[in-house]
């Protein structure tokens, strides 16, 4: 999908099933695999309107839109194809995925346990307007997913 901001170069939207706390009581291997991959959630940002970062309905978890913030807080900003290369927009979605996993684990209270997967996954990529490889940018999302939770948990429907 192609969208005409100037900056941002990516934003991330996620559908999450879960199972009940009381359900559900495993030990989760995702703050270890986190750990290994050398990443360390920080704290979400507040968000920066009228709505809310989560909303649960049911067993789903719809959270909100996600940027392209890197550790250090700057953001990857720009156009794939014009101004940054595909690794970088890659690298860019990559981002976005740690960020929703922060406020993930902030929503869940650090309950890993209780996804039981990831539905969906919503990518837009600021992009050149001939530029044609935006499956190759949201890959660096759906890579981490299904690295940190696995194929049975992270392999989910894209868009």
């Amino acid at each position: 999908m192609r969208t005409n901001s100037p900056s941002l170069i990516f934003s991330l939207l996620i559908l999450f099933a879960l199972t009940s706390p009381s359900v559900h009581s495993l030990m989760s291997p995702v703050p270890e695999k986190l750990k290994s991959m050398g990443i360390t959630l920080k704290e979400p940002p507040a968000p920066k309107g009228n709505y809310v970062s989560c909303v649960q309905s049911g067993n789903l978890l719809f959270l909100c839109g996600h940027i392209p913030q890197k550790e250090d807080g700057s953001l990857f900003v720009g156009k794939v194809g014009k101004d940054l290369t595909v690794e970088e927009g890659y690298e860019s979605a990559k981002a976005c995925a740690i960020n929703i996993l922060a406020t993930l684990s902030k929503e869940l209270d650090g309950d890993w346990d209780r996804i039981v997967k990831i539905v969906k996954v919503v990518g837009f990529v600021s992009c050149a307007d001939d530029f044609t490889q935006q499956p190759a940018v949201i890959n660096g999302a759906s890579d981490l997913f299904g690295e940190v939770f696995g194929p049975e948990i992270g392999l989910h429907a894209r868009s």
